[in-house]
């Protein structure tokens, strides 16, 4: 449910019916709310606007040059173009264990306890295969990144979206929840920083969850997508450094963000071993692993560029201020993130008693030509607000900024 750059000259119709007996897990699946805008983002590329996507979480920047260079070099070893492992490389799942251990005094077996994913997001849908089918309840964070809700689905399971804005009424809530409801909940899915709201915890925060999940017998996915980009000295803290976590969960990490490798597709699973070998026996069925010198070149971007990490988040930071500066501006309630690549915002008056999520969106992509995300693709409770990357350079953000007022003023952006 996001903007595809990558994919946009062949646009797919996800809200079609099908001409064929798809299962009814697919017909659980609602239709897809950004069909529209993303028609409209390619026809107007098409037609020679120039459209600023801040819609799409994607990257802009490249990997260190001795990552892409580590991987041509791999990538020419006639020996690297066979079948990897589904567990992903030895040397690879040390670095893993070795990260862990050094940012959060994590000790991880990277034998049994932890996985390379192709990507988290494969990572946490296998997951949900692996755990969830008819009849059982998993609690996800609303609003929630698409793949919370619907790989839960996917894997024939219900799902209880709980809002995560204010994180002590969030664990109220799953108690309560776990409390009245039958049979308990047998998934709770966290997510922080949170996409898309980029709502932040403190460790004590895992503590607690810890306990829930003691007390009430359900497992924990921490989605720890956003670890690695943070501003103004906050760490985000890992679940897995909580005591005991181990015992009741797995967290999902990537190098899609910090490390600007969103294409390589390199996750991590690490936790309870039961179950990463029950997602390793999902994946041992699905997949062969993922390719040889893409691992060689994680590894290496793993040990040798952690101060370029640093250095992006520093470069996000800057972006963030171009952005809600602006948006400030122009009027707008910017609530500043200090971690993510987000800024989650509500539609300003008197547009937001006007029109709902999407329709403003659309009407800044046919008036504007800036692409954003409509909250509403997030869930109910993503309703009034908007998400806007911070994938685009500085002057781009801050043209993004101008044609948004233009268009909100009734002025031609061009």
């Amino acid at each position: 449910m996001s903007f595809d750059k990558a994919g946009s000259d062949n646009p797919v119709d996800y809200s079609r019916p099908f001409d064929v007996d798809v299962a009814s897990r697919v017909h659980r699946l609602p239709p897809y709310l950004f069909g529209r805008i993303n028609q409209l983002l390619l026809e107007k590329r098409r037609a020679g606007s120039d459209v600023i996507d801040l819609g799409m979480g994607n990257p802009s920047d490249p990997p260190e040059d001795l990552v892409i260079e580590k991987l041509a070099e791999t990538a020419r070893d006639p020996r690297n173009h066979g079948y990897s492992h589904a567990a992903g490389l030895q040397k690879l799942r040390q670095e893993v264990a070795s990260k862990y251990l050094t940012r959060y005094g994590v000790r991880i077996d990277p034998e049994s306890e932890a996985i390379v994913c192709i990507g988290s997001k494969e990572g946490f849908s296998h997951m949900c295969l692996a755990l969830m089918g008819p009849g059982d309840t998993a609690i996800v964070p609303a609003p929630y990144f698409p793949v919370h809700a619907y790989a839960v689905m996917l894997a024939s399971g219900n799902t209880i979206a709980l809002e995560v804005s204010d994180s002590e009424q969030f664990l109220s809530n799953v108690a309560y929840t776990c409390q009245h409801l039958f049979p308990k909940p047998k998934l709770l899915v966290v997510n922080y920083p949170h996409n898309p709201s980029a709502a932040t915890v403190e460790a004590e925060f895992f503590t607690d969850v810890v306990a829930l999940a003691k007390r009430y017998g359900f497992y924990v996915i921490s989605d720890f997508a956003y670890a690695d980009v943070a501003f103004e000295g906050y760490q985000p803290p890992s679940f897995l450094a909580a005591p005991g976590a181990k015992e009741v969960g797995v967290e999902f990490t990537t190098m899609s963000k910090g490390y600007n490798m969103a294409g390589w597709r390199v996750g991590f699973c690490c936790g309870h071993p039961d179950m990463v070998r029950a997602l390793g026996t999902i994946k041992a069925y699905y997949d062969y692993g993922l390719f040889s010198p893409v691992q060689v070149a994680a590894i290496m971007a793993l040990r040798h560029t952690e101060a370029a990490v640093v250095r992006q988040s520093g470069i996000y930071q800057k972006r963030r201020d171009v952005l809600c500066d602006g948006l400030e501006r122009l009027g707008w309630e910017v609530d500043r993130p200090r971690a993510g690549m987000f800024c989650w915002v509500p539609i300003p008056e008197p547009w937001r008693s006007k029109s709902d999520s999407l329709q403003f969106a659309t009407m800044l992509l046919e008036k504007g030509d800036v692409a954003v995300s409509p909250g509403t693709g997030f869930g109910p409770a993503g309703e009034g607000f908007l998400r806007l990357s911070l994938v685009e350079n500085e002057n781009r953000l801050r043209q993004a900024v101008r044609q948004i007022g233009r268009c909100l003023s009734g002025e031609p952006v061009a």
